[in-house]
Parts: structure tokens; C-alpha cells; sequence
């Protein structure tokens, strides 16, 4: 598809700090090339701005490679914009048309307070990992060959799915509840199904779903639109079974 120019209108949510009100503040920005990405036609809105002398707009970045899952934004009432599949940084501005008015969001989630404009506070993300996303086994030195300790390819295949998860936090922004089901419970599986995991797999789980409930995330209602708008298609299997660890968990 041959490169063109549009001309488009945004209306981006400008916030001072988290205590700030905040509103939609309209831009009009011409000549952006459709073989630009999402942040670059950021990029080129705020240099727009800095030339006009005013307060570019904060947003989060990182790789720009679909890895970091820093790029959190809410385009025109989706998560990671109208793409399937894709994150903000690999979205490209071919999905846009001539005109459009694209409304530029920050997640919007109790749990992920505003910083500054379009960037989040996701640290509540980085406690709950903290709480069990960790195995104990010793896997520096003398570590022995992966292949010796036999692990069935369909356990593997799914705890590979399951650590496809970046924590860009999509599914609680998409939740109507801000649930971070979805992403305890693929980080929750990613070990559960290893033998490495299974050391501490009870306290894991435990103090992991404590962490979520103490950072404030909502309860999941099965609704199932943290997996169609996750960028990585983390299933909702990893939900069902993170309860099921959670039950046996309680059990024991």
C-alpha cells in the first residue's frame, strides 16, 4: 500500500498531576504519513506543540516493538486502538482516515492512577509480581540441561502462551470491573504448570491474589473482554486456572 499524507483532529486528555480534574484538549495535526506509527504521529503532535511553545503531551514508550508493554493507550474507546492483536507502538496510522477525529484516552482503572497526561501509574502490576512471580530453584552455576527434566509439550506450550503476557495492563483498562484477573492469572500459570514452579506454587498464588485485592482491582464477571482486547491473546483458560490453584491453595 503506497504511503500517503492525512490530515487528522485529536482530542487528547491533558491532567497536571493525579489530584488535577483534567479534560479533553482538541488538536488538529496535518501531514501525517500512514506508514507512521501511533506514537510517531505523537511524536510529531508534540513537536507541533514545542514549536508552538506549549506543554507537549506526556505518554508512556519504550521498545516500540510490541515488547515492553509500556505504551498504555485508550484510541477511540479500545485498548491499543481498533487494530486486533496489536499494541499502541504497532499500530499504524493506515487504520486512520483523512479527517478523523481520534480521541486519545489514558487507562482508566482505580488501580492505575494518572501520573501526567496519557501516563499511568501501573506499579501496583510491579507488587503483585513481586508478591510470587519468582521460583526459588537455583537456576545460576552449575544449572543442568533443559532437556533432562522431561515436561509434557502441551504444559510447555501453554506456560509459553501464558509468559507471552507484556503487563501492559489492557484487560483492566477493558474491564468494566478493572480487573487484573487476566494478568495474575497468566503470571500465576506461567509457573504453575513448570516443575521449577511448584516449590512455593501455594504461598505463589496466595500472596499474589492477596496483592490484587489489596491494590484495589475489581472482581472478574467472566465478561471475557480482557481477552479479546489483550495484544498477546492471553487466554481466559489462565483465569480458570489460577482459581483452581487458588482453591487447592486454600485447601491445603
Amino acid at each position: 500500500m503506497a504511503s500517503k499524507n492525512i490530515n487528522i483532529k485529536l482530542k487528547v486528555w491533558r491532567q497536571k498531576n493525579a489530584k488535577d480534574q483534567g479534560k479533553m484538549v482538541d488538536y488538529s495535526l496535518d501531514g501525517v504519513s500512514t506508514d507512521s506509527s501511533f506514537l510517531e504521529m505523537l511524536d510529531q503532535l508534540n513537536e507541533q506543540l514545542i514549536n508552538q511553545k506549549q506543554e507537549p503531551v506526556a505518554f508512556d514508550h519504550d521498545c516500540r516493538e510490541g515488547i515492553c508493554g509500556m505504551c498504555s493507550l485508550y484510541i477511540n474507546g479500545r485498548a491499543h486502538g481498533p487494530a486486533t492483536g496489536t499494541t499502541t507502538c504497532q499500530l499504524h496510522m493506515r487504520k486512520f482516515n483523512d479527517g478523523d477525529t481520534i480521541f486519545i484516552e489514558p487507562w482508566r482503572s482505580k488501580a492505575f492512577p494518572v501520573i501526567k497526561d496519557l501516563v499511568v501509574n501501573r506499579s501496583s502490576f510491579d507488587r503483585i509480581q513481586q508478591a510470587g512471580g519468582f521460583v526459588s530453584v537455583n537456576t545460576s552455576g552449575r544449572t543442568i540441561d533443559a532437556n533432562s527434566l522431561p515436561i509434557p509439550k502441551d504444559d510447555a506450550d501453554k506456560a509459553f502462551e501464558a509468559a507471552a503476557c507484556i503487563g501492559c495492563g489492557a484487560c483492566v483498562a477493558t474491564c468494566k470491573n478493572g480487573s487484573a484477573m487476566l494478568f495474575v492469572g497468566a503470571k500465576v500459570s506461567q509457573y504453575a504448570l513448570l516443575p521449577q514452579g511448584k516449590v512455593e506454587a501455594t504461598r505463589r498464588v496466595l500472596n499474589m491474589v492477596r496483592q490484587m485485592d489489596e491494590e484495589g482491582f475489581g472482581n472478574c464477571t467472566n465478561t471475557g473482554a480482557c481477552e479479546i482486547e489483550c495484544p498477546k491473546g492471553i487466554s481466559l483458560e489462565n483465569i480458570a486456572r489460577m482459581n483452581r490453584e487458588f482453591l487447592k491453595a486454600s485447601i491445603k
